[in-house]
C-alpha cells in the first residue's frame, strides 16, 4: 500500500472537544490526520472545515465504536501502513455517581473505551513504531488521573491507569534507547460534551458548576506545548489552573534490588 510520504497523525475521539481541537492544531501544523470516532457527521464536518484552511492534507476518518475490543484491532490494522507519527489516544468519558448506585453498563463500557482500547492502541502503536524516529505517543488522562474526585471515583481509576500505564511506558521507551517518547495530558474542567456525559443529562452548565475551566481550544494548545516539550507529563493545576510540564508523577522502582530479576527481549 503507498501512501503519501508525509507523516500522519492518529487523534481517537476526534469528533467533539478536545481532540476536535487537536485535529485543528495538528493540521496547522501541515499534519495529516487520520481522525477516527462514532459520529460520522461531526467527521465529516471537521474534515470539510481543515481542508478549507489545508487542502493539500490528506484527511482520514473512520467511523468506529472503541468500547468493543475487537474493532480497536481491526481498526489498527486497517492504518497501521500509514507512516504514523504521532498518536493521540484522546476518546474517552466520565461518570459521576457513588460506586454504590453506578450504572454498571456504562461503567463497562467506560473501562473498554478509557482503559482497554487506549492500552490496545498504545502497545500496537508501540510494537510498530518505537523505533522510528519523533514519533510520540500523547495519552489524555485528566487532573482525575492524579487526584481522586469526589462521585468519580470509578472515573479518576481509570485515569489514573491511563497516567501509570503511560508514565510506565515512557520509563520503558527511554530505559531501551527507543526513539519514541509517551507522554500524558492531564487537563482539568474543561468545557467539552463531557459534562453532558458524565451526568447524563441533555444540557449542562459549566458555569455554575465549576466556575473556572478551560477551553477545548486551549487543551489543544497545552497539548501542543507537551508535544513540543522533553517533559513526559503536561498537567493543569487544579488549585491556579496553570498549565505545567513536569517529570513522571508516580514512584518507579526503576533501579529497585527488589524487582525480579530477569532480562526480558
Amino acid at each position: 500500500m503507498t501512501h503519501n510520504a508525509e507523516k500522519y497523525t492518529v487523534i481517537t475521539g476526534a469528533s467533539s472537544g478536545i481532540g476536535y481541537e487537536t485535529a485543528k492544531a495538528f493540521a496547522g501544523r501541515g499534519s495529516n490526520l487520520i481522525l477516527i470516532a462514532r459520529r460520522k457527521d461531526r467527521l465529516e464536518f471537521l474534515r470539510q472545515e481543515i481542508l478549507s484552511s489545508h487542502p493539500r492534507l490528506d484527511i482520514i476518518f473512520k467511523v468506529v465504536d472503541l468500547s468493543v475490543p475487537d474493532n480497536v484491532f481491526q481498526l489498527y490494522e486497517g492504518i497501521k501502513e500509514y507512516p504514523l507519527q504521532t498518536w493521540i489516544n484522546n476518546a474517552g468519558f466520565g461518570n459521576y455517581n457513588t460506586v454504590g448506585q453506578q450504572d454498571l453498563n456504562k461503567i463497562s463500557q467506560m473501562l473498554h473505551l478509557n482503559v482497554e482500547s487506549l492500552t490496545i492502541f498504545s502497545s500496537l502503536f508501540v510494537r510498530d513504531f518505537k523505533d522510528v524516529g519523533g514519533t510520540q505517543l500523547i495519552n489524555i488522562s485528566s487532573a482525575g488521573g492524579y487526584t481522586i474526585v469526589p462521585t468519580a471515583v470509578t472515573y479518576c481509576a481509570t485515569k489514573f491507569y491511563v497516567s501509570a500505564f503511560t508514565e510506565g511506558l515512557a520509563w520503558e521507551l527511554k530505559e531501551n534507547g527507543c526513539k519514541m517518547q509517551a507522554k500524558v495530558l492531564a487537563p482539568a474542567a474543561t468545557k467539552t460534551d463531557f459534562g453532558k456525559v458524565s451526568n447524563d443529562v441533555a444540557e449542562y452548565d459549566y458555569d455554575k458548576t465549576f466556575g473556572t475551566y478551560h477551553s477545548s481550544k486551549q487543551v489543544a494548545e497545552f497539548l501542543l506545548k507537551l508535544y513540543d516539550s522533553d517533559k513526559i507529563v503536561g498537567t493543569v493545576n487544579r488549585e491556579n489552573f496553570l498549565f505545567e510540564l513536569k517529570e513522571p508523577q508516580f514512584d518507579y522502582a526503576g533501579n529497585s534490588n527488589h524487582n525480579q530479576n530477569i532480562n526480558i527481549q
